[in-house]
């Protein structure tokens, strides 16, 4: 338990009729208290910085307001000014049935001093929702709700219910899609109490260190590395005063989670409630920023979308997950495929192409741009010939004509990039000079206290940058302003782990080396052990062959579904074949698969894909399945090294076509023609599947027949080529 504060008095109400009669509360944090976001979050609150061109504490507003919650006290400490005016300013000042209400204060630190603070202005009057406002999530809360007042009518001491959401970590970076590190979770599978967390692995050691009474108390423990933590948390008052007691609680996780966890004296209990079809994440670093982002164009936080929130007549969502505000002045020769948004009143030159990104208000990018990947905010001005491949441009940014911007790329306001410069991958670039001294993550975002910008503008260069202003200022090239932060030592894992660029190749390939020689030792010092497994007393057996068989089953299932998961962002965002290839190599090497296994694996996400992908008729269907092998050929070739395996696609498609894609069995001769044309299935592996089915019972030959034409003309391919050599 951490220091206990003196002199502390609870304002708890432990009777359940009373805490019923108070409306739904929610504390929602406007500030992030971390660093990550900087260079940006030293002049505007990470809260209203644009996501999908819409403020991201508009989302979880909004949500908080579906969910039912009709209070909400929003705190607010660095850029307090910003985030106040912008709430009076909205829609959020005039709801009916939904108050929001600013706490502001200028010496909080940590979200642990935030708490206390609203602890002591005795607002909170029952059981209420903690959350952050950079959360983004479409979940009811209806039944997280009530499994926690009903587990508090049984167990005062039930204080809190964590939202997870199942989430496998890259067995590669060991973090998640989100990028961050991979999370550890012990939890007991009958009462969903959480026993263990933890979210800073040593990897060096190769195992999870459990106290001994967590497993002498649980009959049965699950510990996880494939759940997400959602930071959507149900609480009762106590929570509150708990913080309050405990002076040094200042991080939510690290310190309140982890120190109520260890303590075996006051007794109190954290619970989790699982979501599965819902949608729950927070935006922790840029790389989560990016993940959540396309998560909003592909519309899985539906309603929480452009199209909603803005209004349809403001935002026309098209084919191919492209959203388009109304007055955008498109060039004829322009082209932007697809999952991309272009905001009002911006304007696009001749031979410009723009895909997988947002663009937005009042912009204006000139002829023979290209821009993948990437995040315009507003009033950005691109000129002529620039290259922008997954990078960050925040408002009244100039890049001026032939310039490039590398992966990685933060530009902060206004910056200026000159005539042909080429800003290296994963800089941040920003008019503030750097802070002389790497800030820890619970160190306070400097902000004026009226402002929220105070006097770091003073700096602002006009013109070219003087090389003897600063060891930290760089000059941007012809008329660029702005200074190329530098990576401090150490720190460059960091970036590109966290950024809006895809992890580079070559790093992926460096980290499962690494991976292996680490195995590799570990095995022989016999300490490796999976982290995904249920730990249970030795009366429980040591279980049958079927078991052992129902697990293989499980786990198959289970990879196939990250193979298909890994597929689909593949094509979503554009990832190159190569990347692809080394992240399905990192979940065979996870799941302890052979190379057919994700051959199979791949064919059918393939197929589902066209299956699911718009069609009217049969021949479109095909037209489907023609542009995705066309494309994807190499990654499907890449894991069939023989004739066999070969094999295991053509029984995988047959099994498809009787079950789960039976819109294919009419075109089965077509598509096993398809992927002969494309040299992925050889002459030798269709006959040789032809020849084992001849001896098979006629409903098992179903498909040979309808392909016997095709059969056929293969063999007298082959007879021909005998007789040319004879």
């Amino acid at each position: 338990m951490g220091a206990q504060k003196k002199g502390a008095t609870a304002r708890v109400s432990e009777d359940p009729e009373e805490l019923a009669r108070h409306p739904l509360q929610a504390i929602l944090l406007a500030d992030s208290f971390t660093t990550k976001f900087r260079p940006i979050t030293l002049e505007r609150p990470k809260v209203l910085l644009p996501l999908v061109n819409i403020p991201m504490i508009n989302y979880t507003l909004a949500w908080l307001e579906s969910a039912g919650v009709e209070e909400v006290f929003v705190f607010c400490c660095a850029h307090s000014k910003q985030v106040i005016d912008y709430l009076e300013s909205s829609e959020w000042s005039s709801q009916p049935k939904f108050s929001v209400t600013t706490i502001e204060s200028h010496n909080s630190i940590s979200a642990g001093d935030a708490l206390r603070l609203i602890y002591e202005r005795n607002v909170i009057h029952g059981d209420f929702v903690l959350i952050s406002g950079d959360t983004v999530s479409n979940m009811s809360l209806t039944q997280a709700l009530q499994e926690h007042k009903d587990r508090r009518k049984k167990d005062a001491n039930a204080i809190m219910t964590m939202v997870v959401k199942q989430s496998k970590p890259s067995p590669i970076t060991q973090q998640s899609r989100l990028g961050t590190d991979e999370l550890f979770m012990a939890i007991n599978p009958v009462t969903k109490q959480l026993l263990y967390y933890e979210d800073k692995a040593e990897y060096s050691k190769g195992f999870i260190s459990l106290d001994k009474t967590l497993i002498a108390d649980n009959p049965s423990v699950i510990l996880h590395n494939d759940k997400q933590d959602c930071y959507i948390d149900i609480c009762s008052q106590q929570v509150l005063s708990l913080f309050t007691d405990n002076f040094d609680y200042q991080h939510l996780r690290r310190h309140f989670v982890k120190g109520l966890l260890v303590d075996d004296i006051m007794g109190y209990k954290i619970f989790t409630h699982e979501i599965h079809s819902s949608y729950a994440a927070r935006i922790d670093n840029f790389r989560s920023y990016d993940t959540i982002s396309k998560d909003i164009i592909q519309r899985w936080t539906y309603p929480f979308v452009p199209d909603v929130l803005c209004g349809s007549s403001a935002i026309k969502v098209e084919r191919q997950g492209t959203y388009r505000a109304s007055d955008v002045t498109l060039s004829r020769s322009a082209q932007f495929g697809s999952f991309t948004f272009i905001g009002q009143g911006t304007k696009i030159g001749t031979d410009t192409k723009i895909s997988h990104s947002v663009i937005g208000e009042r912009c204006t990018i000139g002829s023979n741009v290209t821009i993948e990947g990437s995040y315009i905010w507003n009033n950005v001005t691109i000129e002529d010939g620039c290259q922008l491949r997954n990078a960050i441009v925040c408002d009244g940014v100039i890049l001026k004509s032939g310039a490039v911007l590398q992966p990685g790329v933060i530009l902060s306001f206004e910056v200026v990039v000159g005539q042909q410069f080429v800003v290296p991958a994963y800089s941040k670039v920003s008019l503030l000079q750097q802070p002389t001294q790497q800030d820890s993550d619970e160190e306070l975002e400097y902000a004026d206290s009226t402002s929220g910008t105070g006097e770091l503008r003073s700096d602002k260069l006009n013109g070219d940058i003087a090389p003897d202003l600063s060891e930290t200022a760089s000059e941007l090239g012809t008329g660029g302003v702005g200074y190329i932060w530098t990576v401090f030592e150490g720190a460059y894992d960091e970036e590109w782990r966290h950024s809006v660029a895809p992890i580079p190749t070559d790093k992926l390939v460096k980290l499962m080396l690494d991976k292996d020689e680490d195995e590799e030792l570990l095995t022989q010092d016999g300490n490796v052990i999976s982290a995904s497994r249920e730990l249970k007393t030795d009366s429980d057996g040591n279980g049958s062959e079927d078991d052992d068989n129902e697990d293989s089953r499980d786990d198959y299932v289970s990879f196939e579904k990250e193979v298909e998961a890994t597929f689909l962002r593949a094509v979503h965002e554009n990832v190159k074949v190569d990347l692809a290839v080394l992240e399905v190599n990192a979940l065979r090497l996870s799941y302890n698969m052979a190379s057919v296994d994700c051959g199979g694996a791949i064919f059918y996400s393939m197929m589902k894909l066209a299956v699911e992908s718009p069609h009217n008729s049969a021949s479109e269907l095909h037209r489907n399945a023609a542009d995705i092998v066309t494309t994807w050929q190499k990654l499907l070739k890449s894991f069939l090294h023989d004739i066999d395996e070969e094999i295991e696609v053509i029984l995988k498609f047959e099994e498809m076509c009787l079950e789960s894609a039976k819109e294919f069995a009419a075109l089965f001769p077509q598509i096993l023609h398809l992927l002969y044309d494309k040299e992925i299935l050889q002459e030798d592996a269709i006959l040789r599947w032809a020849d084992e089915k001849e001896g098979a019972d006629e409903s098992d030959k179903v498909f040979l027949k309808r392909s016997e034409k095709f059969i056929q003309w293969l063999r007298e391919a082959e007879e021909e080529e005998d007789d040319e050599d004879e």
